[in-house]
């Protein structure tokens, strides 16, 4: 058996937890989520905790356990307390700014970037270097850092960039001239 699958999602006060078929409502303080669970496993609830099963030991069964157990687990943690992703702007005259329900950029381009916030995420801004992606879905507070993050990748060579707080760039050497 899956470690992991094997163990009970517990759900916390505040957090009501729906299970029909395999299909799974996950409601709380932060908002609501739900999704669709393949037939490999087994979602049921018991006395406020979820617990994840398997009929057969093939190895879809046993990938999809796990899975299915770290995906309610988010899914709970997410409407209970949220997820959140930050991002700072390294480089001189490189800044941030939040306009409404969207952000803009300034990040060396001959325009200003603007990102506009999706349905279920929160901008915050920190400052005029500092990101604060906020949502109750960790898949996509991931995927919004990871396009506000690819509008200036951090340079390999200066360093400047949009990067995540706390990810070290590595520098490569520049030329060295021959005489």
């Amino acid at each position: 058996m899956s470690r992991i699958g094997r163990q009970p999602v517990e759900i916390p006060k505040g957090v009501t937890v729906t299970v029909d078929n395999n299909h799974v409502v996950v409601k709380g303080p932060k908002g609501t989520l739900e999704r669709e669970f393949p037939k490999l496993v087994n979602i049921k609830l018991e006395d406020n905790k979820v617990i994840v099963t398997r009929d057969s030991d093939d190895k879809e069964y046993r990938a999809m356990h796990g899975t299915a157990r770290a995906l309610i687990q988010n899914m709970v943690k997410g409407v209970s307390t949220g997820y959140e992703k930050s991002l700072e702007i390294v480089g001189v005259g490189y800044r941030v700014a939040k306009q409404g329900k969207k952000i803009v950029l300034t990040v060396g381009y001959s325009h200003p970037v603007e990102i506009e916030e999706e349905p279920g995420i929160e901008f915050a801004v920190d400052g005029t270097n500092k990101i604060i992606v906020k949502g109750p879905d960790k898949q996509q507070v991931g995927e919004m850092a990871a396009k506000i993050r690819k509008v200036r990748q951090p340079d390999a060579y200066k360093g400047k960039g949009i990067r995540y707080v706390g990810e070290h760039v590595r520098l490569k050497e520049g030329k060295t001239g021959k005489k």
